[in-house]
């Protein structure tokens, strides 16, 4: 029984880093990529049978809708960290308590949020500035995915749960599973019953509940390394403090990140329907580059936080080194990709000629940020492994108000401005999160040192 356990679960604490990371690495990405793949079908399939309006409603409906997701993922991220380090320091029950909480939580959390964006979804659509052509159906998108919300947030909560633990492997079978239902959904609601945004919205929602219904299934068969049952779906104070402390923090930065990317949006609106649908398709675009660092990140989170758990700190630094380079490596290869391709990677989604000028303008801008995310998400995954995600949240913060936005709110007050310009206050922006980082790490060093002599003295 343990040797079929260990296929399915990495483990960090021994053996080769590299190939423990790559282990779970590709799963990771293998679920990323089927993850991206909801919303970039969703707006393949509105961008052949709508119009400019559609896909104007589907780009920033779903980037706020991701937004939620995103937040959502970090605040997990808690969970994940936590319940790596019990099972670093072999204590299969407070582990337990640990999914326990995270379960109520999160379904409190669920309901809320349902209630929230069901009466507030035309207050965002406005204050997302949507051209007056796509507000209607960017609102109908947004209460549809709304409704689904805790469904969403079940997914995610699964997951995370699953790779605190290092089993990567199930949460892509699981997305995978979404990812095929969301594309027959697509091209039955949208394709052949015609319903526009309304058909991708729902789809997105179905698919993800069947996923979260097969998961569940196939999760009461499964025998994890934790000491769990009903009882401890409950609130513990002590797992419930330790689990905000490391989410939180993670669930600020990255709220603080999508809203920067959120203003960059309607400030983009603003500039007129083709930009607006040409970043929404770039965006789409985005997501799919971003997998590789986000993987990464992820990795070095589970990675770091077991061998934080165990007392292994050198080996979680090589985690972390590792990571960087493998990812820099990906990276040089995307980064060819978005700069010189970003016409052909854009061609899928729609066969307006103006909207593909506009959405390679964006991704050229971009494009040097492939390289310098996989910098940045590692040391962010390092911080969030070792339980220390408040630098990681005044990161967030001061990259998102300090940086992004006034460059953004700089670059689109030129004359003649484009999408290119545009593009490029996102690796402007990676660059101050390398440099806080470095900073930090050079911070800690010398905290470390201080502590070890303060232990022999």
């Amino acid at each position: 029984m343990m040797a079929k356990k260990e296929k399915k679960e990495v483990t960090f604490t021994e053996g080769s880093v590299f190939q423990a990371l790559i282990r779970f690495a590709i799963p990771v990405l293998g679920a990323l990529v089927l993850q991206a793949a909801y919303g970039a079908v969703d707006l393949l399939v509105v961008g052949q049978f709508g119009d400019a309006s559609s896909i104007s409603a589907v780009g920033t409906g779903s980037s706020f809708m991701n937004m939620v997701t995103f937040v959502i993922t970090s605040l997990a991220m808690g969970s994940t960290v936590i319940i790596g380090q019990h099972i670093g320091e072999k204590k299969s029950e407070e582990a337990g308590n640990a999914v326990g909480t995270t379960i109520v939580l999160f379904l409190l959390i669920g309901v809320l949020l349902t209630v929230l964006l069901e009466i507030f979804a035309g207050d965002i659509v406005s204050l997302l500035q949507v051209p007056e052509e796509s507000t209607e159906k960017a609102i109908l998108y947004i209460r549809i995915c709304s409704g689904g919300i805790l469904v969403i947030i079940a997914y995610n909560v699964i997951s995370g749960i699953l790779r605190g633990i290092g089993n990567a492997n199930l949460p892509f079978v699981f997305v995978g599973v979404a990812c095929i239902f969301n594309i027959l959904g697509d091209l039955f609601f949208t394709g052949l019953l015609h319903m526009d945004v309304a058909g991708v919205a729902l789809a997105t929602v179905l698919a993800q509940l069947i996923s979260v219904i097969i998961s569940a299934a196939v999760l009461r068969k499964q025998k994890m390394p934790i000491s769990f049952s009903k009882k401890q779906c409950c609130i513990h104070a002590r797992e419930l403090k330790l689990i905000l402390k490391v989410g939180v923090p993670i669930a600020i930065q990255e709220a603080m990140v999508q809203v920067s990317f959120l203003v960059i949006n309607s400030i983009i609106n603003q500039m007129g329907l083709l930009p607006s649908a040409g970043y929404g398709i770039a965006q789409k675009v985005v997501s799919f580059i971003l997998l590789v660092p986000s993987s990464i990140m992820q990795s070095v989170s589970a990675f770091v936080a077991q061998n934080i758990g165990a007392g292994k700190r050198k080996r979680a630094k090589q985690g972390f080194f590792t990571a960087i380079l493998v990812g820099c490596s990906v990276g040089i290869l995307i980064f060819c990709a978005g700069f010189f391709a970003g016409e052909q990677l854009s061609m899928p989604f729609t066969s307006d000629p103006e909207v593909i000028a506009q959405s390679a303008a964006y991704l050229k801008g971009f494009s040097a940020d492939c390289i310098l995310t996989c910098i940045l998400f590692s040391s962010i995954g390092y911080f969030n492994g070792s339980g220390k995600s408040f630098p990681v949240m005044l990161q967030g913060i001061t990259s998102a108000f300090c940086i992004r936005i006034p460059i953004s709110v700089f670059i689109a007050g030129l004359p003649d401005t484009s999408l290119v310009y545009m593009g490029m206050a996102t690796p402007i922006t990676t660059v101050y999160g390398i440099i806080f980082f470095a900073v930090c790490f050079v911070i800690l060093k010398k905290k470390n040192r201080k502590n070890s002599f303060v232990k022999i003295a």
